[in-house]
């Protein structure tokens, strides 16, 4: 039986890339088999943890859900996409600070839906940090860590923007 191979045009991370994938293939597969972007974590495979959060066009998908060649003309950020010239997103860095990484498989997906969200809602309310995280499961936190260091990423960037600094997010 012959293998059917379609070439898709992807942007990710600011790269370039032509591939010949399988029709079917999911931009997680293609993230992690083909880009070797592991970061993108590969959990349940049916959207419901969220470990596999990418940004597309600034706005978080499931990759795993989400076939490869529906992604062309979208810029696709994943966790590896998010440092500023060697230096951590102030998200990661807040995320760090704040101890709300455990044992890390739902950080990456933690970290794009805060980008994500402080790209729309600078200062966020409790219940705006709750909706934007309800899809990315985690489950070694109560949770409380991940939103003081969604709060602490708000203060970091605002400093930043203040400052004048030339990294921004995704």
């Amino acid at each position: 039986m012959e293998h059917i191979k379609v070439v898709v045009h992807l942007l990710i991370n600011g790269d370039a890339h032509d591939l010949a994938i399988a029709p079917e293939a999911t931009l997680s597969e293609v993230l992690r088999g083909q880009l070797g972007l592991t970061g993108t974590k590969d959990g349940c495979g049916t959207g419901e943890c969220g470990a596999c959060t990418v940004l597309a066009d600034g706005r978080p998908i499931l990759s795993c859900l989400t076939l490869a060649f529906e992604c062309q003309g979208r810029e696709i950020t994943t966790i590896e996409g998010v440092a500023c010239n060697g230096e951590l997103n102030p998200v990661q860095q807040a995320f760090i600070d704040a101890g709300a990484i455990q044992c890390g498989f739902c950080t990456p997906g933690m970290v794009l839906a805060t980008i994500a969200l402080l790209n729309e809602t600078p200062h966020p309310s409790f219940a705006e940090i709750e909706k934007a995280l309800e899809g990315v499961l985690c489950r070694c936190t109560g949770y409380n860590k991940i939103v003081e260091a969604v709060n602490r990423a708000a203060e970091a960037i605002a400093a930043r923007l203040k400052g004048g600094t030339s990294c921004q997010t995704p």
